[in-house]
């Protein structure tokens, strides 16, 4: 496990200021809300007449006067924003910068397979993604402690598996991507997530693009689709769990084949 190690080692960094960045808003945004929530409810009211903008940013299901509809807006936007980047910058950058950084040849010159490379870049990227998630529940918990409010511990444990499981597929998609690079991708892995953020925004408008639930994992991580109910969309996560395992297949088949340069 010597290269999953150093992996580790080499993405501390990222991982360190991600995590400080992301649970550092999330404790901010969650300090605010003593003072917001008392004016609250005339807010609510001025969103619920804003149409298509309320539904596009689950304003419709979510009250922010109430602590979980607070923290399910405001901090669930941060939380997917921040780890769908932090996610897809460790996956396109995780199997492409071997040729991008020129030490590929030292790599491949080692008695380790092609697959023992890919397997221990693939266990590194899900360490990370499991850390930042840590720390950032463990910022958002200290918050809750803070501001003296209950937490519905259902609906935020359901909330935060399916961030994880929303950073997994956006990280092994850029994964798969990662393995027909060449160089840095970063700019790509970053488009890529953007990209899937706002087709949530848009499928949530209306029911013409009620479709794209099936295309971007931000649906199945919506605070609006899981808090209120304290459920989550199996059939989306499934879908989701087919993208991911998929493009892991697609990573370890084209990486073992690729011609590499040195």
């Amino acid at each position: 496990m010597i290269l999953f190690r150093h992996e580790l080692r080499q993405g501390r960094r990222m991982l360190l200021i991600w995590s400080a960045v992301v649970g550092f808003m999330i404790l901010i945004c969650m300090l605010m809300y003593p003072e917001m929530g008392k004016q609250m409810g005339g807010i609510d009211k001025i969103f619920s007449q804003m149409g298509g903008f309320t539904e596009a940013f689950g304003m419709d299901k979510l009250s922010l006067g109430s602590v979980m509809g607070f923290y399910g807006i405001e901090c669930g936007n941060v939380l997917g924003i921040g780890g769908a980047f932090f996610a897809a910058l460790l996956g396109i950058s995780s199997l492409a910068k071997e040729e991008a950084g020129h030490t590929a040849e030292f790599l491949l010159t080692h008695p380790i397979s092609r697959m023992r490379v890919t397997w221990e870049k693939l266990a590194a990227l899900i360490c990370q993604l499991i850390l930042f998630n840590a720390i950032c529940i463990a910022c958002s918990l200290i918050s809750f402690v803070l501001i003296d409010e209950q937490i519905e511990v259902k609906a935020f444990v359901l909330f935060h598996i399916a961030q994880f499981l929303l950073q997994l597929e956006i990280a092994l998609i850029c994964f798969a991507i990662s393995s027909f690079l060449r160089r840095s991708g970063l700019g790509l892995g970053l488009g890529f997530a953007a990209l899937l953020y706002f087709l949530n925004i848009i499928g949530n408008i209306g029911n013409q693009a009620d479709w794209l639930k099936y295309i971007t994992p931000f649906k199945y991580a919506d605070a609006s689709s899981i808090i209120p109910d304290g459920t989550l969309d199996g059939k989306l996560i499934i879908l989701g769990m087919v993208y991911t395992l998929a493009a892991a297949l697609i990573a370890f088949l084209h990486f073992r084949r690729k011609d590499i340069s040195v």
